[in-house]
């Protein structure tokens, strides 16, 4: 059976597209039916970090009940299935939001996660993935502001009836990491499912618009991300038991050149 996670922040800028791009790609990895939607249909971006701004589908016209979410799912990295928004003013226009729920009923019939990439701050088109998704996790930034506005998110998917699964500290300094969990369980009510640091390969890898648990897999960050997908599909994350292994070439190359030094 499928689970719906929504991913939202009270403000813009917390990384929440860049977490929910990577936790996506990383349950694939795992072997897990996974997709990702970017339902944030007035300033979406999944799609362009993903080098599918020209897809000829979109959500948005999804939305506007002139395509099948079906149309609209494209292969993305490591296996990961994507349902990029349209970034147009028109299209915005003509999405009606409150169509997303029944969407969901055509797409989720084989999956086992679906992770959606909610719109920041408090909005209508924001308000309907909140409720729509069997639990919310909030990305928060450890500053004040993305806290408060945490708060706020949290507050408001509770009114609608979402349930708050938790809470992902994105950015966390080596200063943060060791004190941050406990203020920010207490802060907002919910738990710490993770912490990811603030680490300059994520920006490497979003320039190349590639996940980073792709692009630099023994990163920190990478592991991070990996421990909180597990955690999400019931696993215990081993990074040495699930990274890749090397073929016999890789391990025959490696021992014949290290005998040449």
């Amino acid at each position: 059976m499928v689970r719906v996670f929504t991913f939202a922040s009270g403000k813009g800028g917390t990384g929440k597209t860049t977490v929910t791009i990577n936790l996506g790609t990383s349950l694939a990895q795992f072997g897990k039916n996974t997709c990702i939607m970017d339902a944030d249909i007035g300033m979406a971006n999944l799609g362009l970090s993903l080098g599918l701004e020209d897809a000829p589908v979109t959500l948005h016209e999804v939305l506007s009940g002139a395509a099948s979410i079906k149309d609209a799912v494209y292969e993305g990295p490591g296996g990961v299935q994507v349902v990029p928004c349209g970034i147009s003013l028109q299209g915005f226009q003509q999405s009606d939001p409150d169509l997303l729920k029944e969407v969901l009923k055509d797409l989720t019939g084989s999956l086992d996660f679906l992770l959606i990439d909610a719109p920041a701050g408090i909005s209508r088109d924001g308000v309907v993935p909140l409720a729509v998704a069997d639990e919310v996790i909030l990305v928060v930034n450890p500053e004040l502001s993305a806290i408060v506005d945490a708060m706020k998110t949290k507050i408001l998917a509770e009114v609608v009836g979402g349930h708050v699964h938790g809470a992902i500290i994105n950015r966390a300094t080596p200063d943060s990491m060791s004190t941050i969990t406990q203020k920010m369980e207490k802060v907002l009510g919910t738990r710490v499912i993770g912490m990811i640091p603030e680490e300059q390969n994520i920006r490497k890898a979003a320039s190349a618009k590639v996940p980073v648990v792709l692009k630099y897999p023994a990163s920190d960050a990478s592991a991070a991300m990996k421990k909180i997908a597990a955690g999400l599909a019931g696993m215990t994350y081993d990074q040495r038991a699930m990274e890749p292994k090397d073929s016999f070439v890789d391990r025959f190359t490696k021992v014949l050149f290290r005998g040449r030094k």
